[in-house]
């Protein structure tokens, strides 16, 4: 896992006021010099001073945590944390999410976790969600930097939502004629 004070290339463009920490799963060196490294998210940060060292930018970072609640606040975050867990459940059979392609790529719709403050981000199957959901990065970014799990999950549930409220995607199959496949 990378620590606090991170180098990250030096290119033309900054980088955002909020992250993520990776955990390095695993690394496939490809036969043209690239790699393929499979990550997970574990720690979100928000960037506190940029500096540059050894022509990287580095960063001072402070880890983020969601606001512990209790009591009737508890409970009425459980229930927004079912309610918004059953909308997911219903986008992934809606769309086409089953698709080989985002299996292999995201696995499946993540477990619900009964303690949803045991995790100091959530749980893990909101983060799993936002990573496949097609929304804009900067609108991505802002749930990450939020620190109100009751917050991130009321966006959460008003896109599934509208997505939810969209036809279904159709699959283009090739045209036929009456002599066969064109």
């Amino acid at each position: 896992m990378l620590s606090s004070s991170q180098r990250f290339p030096v290119s033309d463009t900054s980088f955002a006021d909020y992250g993520c920490m990776l955990e390095i799963r695993q690394v496939e060196l490809l036969a043209d010099g690239r790699s393929l490294v499979d990550t997970i998210g574990r720690q979100r940060f928000r960037v506190l001073r940029r500096g540059h060292r050894d022509g990287y930018h580095t960063a001072d970072i402070e880890y983020l945590e969601d606001k512990k609640v209790s009591g009737e606040e508890l409970q009425e975050l459980q229930s927004l944390h079912e309610s918004t867990y059953r909308l997911a459940q219903r986008f992934c059979e809606h769309g086409d999410l089953t698709s080989r392609h985002i299996l292999l790529q995201h696995g499946a719709l993540p477990d619900k976790e009964e303690d949803i403050q045991a995790s100091a981000d959530g749980p893990t199957w909101c983060w799993w969600l936002l990573s496949i959901l097609p929304l804009e990065p900067s609108y991505q970014l802002s749930l990450l930097s939020c620190i109100s799990l009751r917050a991130r999950l009321s966006q959460l549930q008003r896109v599934l939502t509208a997505l939810l409220q969209q036809p279904p995607p159709r699959h283009l199959l090739p045209e036929r004629s009456p002599r066969g496949p064109v």
